[in-house]
C-alpha cells in the first residue's frame, strides 16, 4: 500500500475523496482474508476468514453511507445486484419450509455478498483500481508464501488438512482462490513504473504461480492452463491501452527473465514436507503439477480416486434436481437431503457440499438458481461480446480491465465445477468484487444498455438510516462471531481430549475420569450454543463409542440427527448404541429409518446383523453375514460382528475370514487383526501352531516401539518365547 500511495499520490486525493478510503478498506479485506489464518484448531480457518470479509464489507458500507451524507458520493444501482439479492430473498423464504438454520446462514452469506457488490459498484472509479488490485495481489502473495514454507520446510503454524494449504483448511481451497487472482496481478505488472517495480511484480506473480503448482490441485491446474492461453492474448490485444509497450528493452527482458527464472528455478526445488513426499506425486512443484495433471488421464482415477467420489455426488445431485425442479430443496439444504438421492450403498454422506457450485445452486434454489445462473452467464457473455467494440471505440480504456476480470471469473467458474469456492469467504469475496469491477466499468462506459446502471442518489436521512442498519448488522455479526468461536472452541477441545484418550491405549483407565467429565461438559456447552454443528460434534461421539460409553455417544449422535435426519451412518450408529445397551426396540426403530432411506446400505446391513445377534437369532445372522461376504458387500462393523459371532458359535472359518478381510481392506486394524488371528490359530478349535506363530510375529512387527512389550504380553504364553 505504501508503494501505491507514493506512486499515485497526485491521482488519488485520499483526503478529499472518501471513495478512495472505501476501496482501501476493500483492498485491506482482500489482503487479510487469504493472508491471515488461525493458528489453533479451536478456530476453523473459514470462520476467521468469514469474519474478516463480513466486518470489512460492513465497515466499507458504513464509510460509503457516511460519504453520502456529506454529498461526496452518489450510490449506484446495477441490474447485477438483483442476482445475489434474489438468492438472499429466496434463502430467507426457505427458512419457513426447509432447514431453518442452514437457510439463515445462506441468507446471511448472500446479504454480505450483495452488500459487497453494491459497495464496489458505488465506490470503484478507474483511478481506484490499483488500490483494490494491489490488495488482491499481495494477499495472494502472502498466502503463497505460507504455502511455500509448508511445502519446502514443513511449517506447522496453521492447522490444516492436505498440505500445502497456506492459511486455508485445504490446499484445494487455496489453489482455487489464488489462480483467480493471476489476471489482476498481470494487470498490475503492466502498470509498473520502472525496472524495479516491474521486476518485483513479475517475481511475486511467478512465485504465486509456483505455489499453485505445489498444491497439484487439478481444477486449479486446468484453470491455470486456460489462463496461460487467455492472459497473453489479452495482454497483447490491449497492449496499447495497457502501456507495457512503452517499457524499455531492458525492462522487457528483465520481466521475461524474472518470470522464467522464478518458475524454472523455484519449480525444481524438492519439498521438505514428509506428507507431501509420501503422496508420491512428485517432490518438486513442476514435477507435482505434471504428475497430478497426468493422473486425470488415468482410468484408475475415475474408478477409485477423488473424481469417482465427486462423480457419485454429482449424479446424486442431478437426481435431487430432477426431483425438485421448481423450488429446490431449500437454501443450504443439500447436505441434509443428499442421502435420500444416493445410490444404494453409497457412503459419501460426510460431505457438506456437492463439489460443483452450479449443480448445488440448481438443487437448492430450483428456478431461482436457474434464473441466477442464466442471467449471470448472459451478462458475462454480453461483456465478452462488447469487448471488441470497447477496444475500438470511445471506451477503449475500459476494455483491458474488463477482459482481465472476465479471465478471473472464467477461472472461478472452472474451479467451481469441482469445488465450492462461492461458499468460501475469500473466493466468494473475490467473485463479487470481480463483478463489481465490471459493473463499475459499465457505469463509466458511454455505450451501454439503458437502465443497466443508474445513479441512485439518496437523501442524507436515507443514508443515516442505512448507517444505523450497518451498525446494527455489525453488532449482530459480532454476537454471531463470538458465539461461533465459543462453540468451535468447546467442541474442538472436547474432540482433542477424546482423541488423546483413545491414543493412550487405555481409554477406560480410572485416571481419565475427570477428563471424560470435562469432555461431556464441553460438548454439552457447545451443542447448547450451536446444535447444528455437524463437522466436529460426531467426532466426540465416535470416540466415546470406541470406549464402550454408548449412553453418552448416543445422545450426542441424536443431537446431530435432530438437525441432519437422513444421514444413514449416523442413524445406524445410534441403532448400534441402543443395541449394545439392550434397547432392541429403539435399535430396530433406527434400523427402519436407515433402511427407508437406503435399503441396501452397508451400515444398515451391519446393524441388522448386530440386532439378530443381540436377539439370539444366530442362524439368521450367520446367513446374512455369509451372503454379504459372498457378494463382497460389507463394512468394518459387519466384519467385527462376523468375528464375534464366529467365536461365539465356534464357526472358526467365518471368524478367520472376517479378520483376514478386515486386515486386508482396513490396514489400520491390522495389528488387532493379526493378534486375534493368532489367538484363533492357537486355540483348540483350530490348533495350527505354524499359522499362530506367523500371526503373532506379524502383530509384534506392526506394533509401534512403545507398545511392543504390551503386544508381546497379549501373545499366548506358549508362543511368547518363540517370537
Amino acid at each position: 500500500m505504501q508503494e501505491l500511495d507514493g506512486a499515485h499520490r497526485s491521482v488519488l486525493p485520499w483526503r478529499r475523496d472518501p471513495a478512495a478510503w472505501v476501496v482501501g478498506l476493500l483492498a485491506l479485506t482482500l489482503f487479510l482474508a487469504p493472508a491471515v489464518g488461525a493458528t489453533s484448531e479451536r478456530l476453523l480457518q473459514d470462520t476467521l476468514k468469514s469474519m474478516i470479509v463480513a466486518f470489512g464489507c460492513l465497515l466499507a458500507a458504513l464509510l460509503l453511507c457516511w460519504s453520502t451524507t456529506r454529498n461526496q458520493a452518489t450510490p449506484r444501482w446495477h441490474a447485477l445486484l438483483w442476482l445475489p439479492i434474489g438468492l438472499m430473498v429466496y434463502a430467507a423464504g426457505s427458512m419457513v419450509w426447509s432447514h431453518t438454520y442452514l437457510a439463515a446462514v445462506e441468507a446471511a452469506r448472500w446479504f454480505v455478498l450483495s452488500l459487497l457488490l453494491w459497495v464496489g459498484l458505488s465506490s470503484l472509479k478507474r483511478e481506484h483500481l490499483p488500490i483494490l488490485l494491489t490488495g488482491i495481489h499481495w494477499g495472494a502473495v502472502m498466502a503463497s508464501l505460507w504455502a511455500a514454507l509448508q511445502f519446502w520446510f514443513d511449517l506447522k503454524l496453521f492447522p490444516q488438512g492436505p498440505s500445502p494449504a497456506s492459511t486455508f483448511i485445504n490446499r484445494n481451497f487455496f489453489a482455487e482462490y489464488v489462480v483467480c487472482t493471476l489476471p489482476f496481478s498481470a494487470w498490475l505488472i503492466t502498470q509498473g513504473k520502472g525496472l524495479g517495480q516491474v521486476t518485483l511484480r513479475v517475481g511475486t506473480t511467478a512465485f504465486t504461480l509456483v505455489a499453485i503448482l505445489m498444491t497439484g490441485t487439478r481444477s486449479a491446474l486446468l484453470a491455470l492452463l486456460m489462463l496461460l492461453v487467455l492472459l497473453p492474448w489479452a495482454l497483447y490485444r490491449y497492449r496499447q491501452s495497457l502501456g507495457w509497450t512503452q517499457w524499455s528493452r531492458l525492462t522487457r527482458l528483465a520481466a521475461l527473465g524474472t518470470l522464467l527464472l522464478t518458475v524454472g528455478g523455484l519449480g525444481l526445488i524438492d519439498s521438505g514436507n514428509p506428507k507431501v513426499l509420501a503422496e508420491q506425486h512428485g517432490s518438486a512443484p513442476l514435477d507435482r503439477a505434471f504428475s497430478r495433471a497426468l493422473s486425470m488421464t488415468e482410468s484408475s482415477e475415475y474408478s477409485a480416486g477423488s473424481f469417482s467420489i465427486r462423480a457419485a455426488m454429482w449424479k446424486a445431485t442431478l437426481r435431487m434436481i430432477a426431483a425438485n425442479p421448481v423450488v429446490g430443496v431449500g437454501a443450504g439444504a443439500w447436505e441434509v437431503e443428499i442421502p435420500r438421492y444416493q445410490v444404494a450403498g453409497a457412503q459419501v454422506e460426510d460431505d457438506y457440499y456437492a463439489h460443483n457450485e452450479i449443480l448445488q445452486l440448481l438443487a437448492e434454489y430450483g428456478l431461482a438458481g436457474w434464473a441466477f445462473l442464466l442471467a449471470l452467464l448472459a451478462y458475462l457473455s454480453w461483456v465478452a461480446w462488447t469487448l471488441r467494440e470497447g477496444a475500438a471505440g470511445s471506451d477503449q480504456a475500459e476494455a483491458p480491465m474488463r477482459a482481465l476480470s472476465l479471465c478471473s471469473l472464467l477461472a472461478l467458474l472452472m474451479v467451481s465445477n469441482a469445488g465450492f469456492p462461492w461458499r468460501m469467504a475469500s473466493s466468494g469475496a473475490l467473485f463479487v468484487l470481480s463483478l463489481a469491477i465490471l459493473a463499475a466499468s459499465d457505469a463509466r462506459m458511454r455505450e451501454r444498455p439503458r437502465r443497466l446502471v443508474v445513479p441512485h442518489p439518496w437523501s442524507a436521512a436515507s443514508a443515516r438510516t442505512l448507517m444505523v442498519v450497518m451498525v446494527v448488522s455489525m453488532a449482530v455479526a459480532t454476537f454471531l462471531s463470538v458465539q461461533a468461536v465459543q462453540a468451535e472452541r468447546r467442541l474442538v477441545r472436547a474432540a482433542q481430549l477424546a482423541l488423546s484418550i483413545t491414543r493412550s491405549g487405555a481409554p477406560n483407565d480410572p485416571r481419565w475420569a475427570a477428563t471424560k467429565e470435562d469432555i461431556l461438559s464441553l460438548v454439552d456447552q457447545g451443542i447448547a450454543i450451536n446444535p447444528h454443528y455437524r463437522k466436529i460434534t460426531p467426532i466426540v461421539a465416535d470416540e466415546l463409542a470406541r470406549w464402550g460409553d454408548w449412553e453418552n455417544a448416543v445422545w450426542i449422535w441424536e443431537s446431530v440427527v435432530a438437525s441432519r435426519p437422513y444421514v444413514v451412518a449416523m442413524l445406524t450408529n445410534i441403532g448400534s448404541g441402543y443395541a449394545y445397551m439392550g434397547h432392541l426396540d429403539k435399535a430396530l426403530e433406527y434400523l427402519n429409518r436407515a433402511q427407508a432411506i437406503q435399503p441396501q446400505s452397508l451400515a444398515a446391513r451391519s446393524l441388522e446383523a448386530l440386532l439378530l445377534i443381540r436377539s439370539g437369532r444366530d442362524a439368521e445372522a450367520t446367513t446374512l453375514i455369509q451372503s454379504a461376504l459372498l457378494l463382497d458387500r460389507y463394512d468394518v462393523d459387519l466384519l467385527n460382528a462376523a468375528y464375534a459371532l464366529g467365536v461365539r458359535t465356534s464357526n472358526w472359518s467365518m471368524a478367520i475370514e472376517a479378520l483376514q478381510r478386515r486386515t486386508k481392506r482396513w490396514p489400520e486394524h491390522a495389528l488387532d487383526g493379526w493378534l486375534k488371528l493368532g489367538h484363533l490359530y492357537a486355540g483348540a478349535g483350530v490348533n495350527d501352531p505354524t499359522k499362530a506363530l506367523d500371526a503373532y510375529q506379524r502383530a509384534v512387527a506392526l506394533a509401534p516401539p512403545q507398545l511392543k512389550q504390551q503386544v508381546r504380553d497379549l501373545v499366548a504364553p506358549v508362543y511368547r518365547d518363540r517370537l
